[in-house]
């Protein structure tokens, strides 16, 4: 067997780190959980998660990020049978808010990556987001199906319709009494985009 590269014993600790952040921030939360309970889970040094991401922070960036990036795999794959791109757009948003009811996405993603991390609206992931929402607008807008409308503009505004309906989910003491009030919401700003 060969050995392991440079890269890929990086990338392997850095992984396991993400891991054990990812179990730490879900079973204890953010604040709560302390560098030793991150690199002792990874059976790792301090070392390696400053080098890695600097600092706890940096490790929660990066948990968000893949989560923040599996939810949008997840809301695209909840969309894949829809029938026209308008109906892609909405499913993906609903199931991003439906998102809200996993306990791993709402603590760590929804409720501790903004207090920590600031604006969700300003992280990476979201601006992939942001793109394909845009994207699909310009689709719609080229077929005559929306409203006259700034693209970005609008992809702004549905992209953090659904951000927003999530965290208000997320926070809620009866997420699933929330969810169907926040879905229909939803729907209903969105077809505001529409042409009649």
């Amino acid at each position: 067997m060969a050995a392991k590269t440079r890269a890929e014993s990086m990338q392997e600790t850095r992984q396991k780190l993400i891991a054990a952040g990812r179990k730490a921030f879900m079973e204890k939360g953010f604040a709560a959980a302390s560098m030793d309970d991150l690199t002792a889970a990874a059976g790792l040094t301090r070392g390696a998660l400053y080098h890695n991401f600097k600092d706890k922070i940096g490790l929660l960036a990066a948990v968000v990020n893949q989560l923040d990036s599996e939810m949008a795999a997840r809301a695209k794959a909840a969309a894949a049978h829809a029938p026209t791109p308008w109906a892609v757009l909405e499913a993906q948003g609903v199931a991003y808010i439906e998102l809200a009811l996993d306990p791993e996405i709402q603590r760590i993603v929804l409720r501790d990556g903004p207090a920590f991390l600031g604006d969700p609206l300003q992280w990476p992931s979201q601006s992939a987001c942001l793109i394909e929402t845009q994207d699909t607008l310009a689709t719609l807008a080229q077929k005559g199906e929306l409203r006259p409308v700034d693209l970005e503009a609008a992809a702004r505004m549905l992209n953090g319709a659904a951000l927003n309906a999530a965290l208000w989910v997320a926070a809620s003491e009866d997420p699933q009494d929330r969810l169907p009030k926040a879905v229909a919401a939803f729907k209903t700003l969105a077809s505001g985009f529409l042409a009649p």
